[in-house]
């Protein structure tokens, strides 16, 4: 039998990307649920507070189901990176960045939570240089909340900074116009 007769052997069921496929599809569930629970006045004609959590959930559910098919053929990483081993310390600093966060938005407001959360996920992507972090996830996340809370009117947890800041910008502006 030549090595021309032999077929390539059936491609395994990749579990890692499964598992991040379906909990993509539990996510967008979660922003379903969630999107239902938004109150919509009968004043809304076609576009109302709810189509753009549906947009996007309609495409979670669309990049999910791809991740899942591309899981059950095999998977999207070359072998090579998958018998990379896991870097269990770098993703320690990860997790422990997103809990930071969540632990500290509303003790200290959204600006002081992302910059701590900023620095540590960059160690735990390799970075050495945590003041360098720390300018760019202020600089960010002060960007992020003033588009959120002075541009869009959405309070996304103002905290000792955000409140100096809104008190020094208010100040400017009552100034300006006398």
């Amino acid at each position: 039998m030549s090595t021309s007769d032999q077929q390539a052997p059936p491609p395994r069921l990749a579990v890692p990307e499964l598992l991040i496929g379906i909990g993509l599809l539990a996510c967008a569930a979660a922003v379903a649920w969630q999107t239902l629970a938004i109150p919509v006045s009968p004043l809304y004609s076609k576009v109302g507070p709810t189509v753009f959590p549906y947009i996007t959930m309609a495409g979670m559910v669309i990049l999910s189901l791809l991740l899942i098919l591309a899981a059950l053929r095999g998977g999207w990483q070359p072998e090579e990176e998958k018998e990379t081993p896991t870097d269990w310390k770098a993703m320690g600093f990860v997790v422990a960045g997103l809990v930071a966060n969540l632990l500290l938005i509303r003790p200290l407001g959204f600006t002081a939570a992302s910059v701590i959360m900023f620095v540590l996920i960059c160690h735990g992507f390799g970075s050495r240089h945590p003041l360098r972090d720390a300018l760019l996830g202020l600089i960010l996340a002060l960007a992020a909340y003033f588009g959120f809370a002075r541009a869009l009117g959405v309070n996304i947890g103002a905290g000792f900074i955000e409140n100096q800041l809104n008190a020094a910008i208010n100040a400017m502006i009552a100034m300006v116009r006398g």
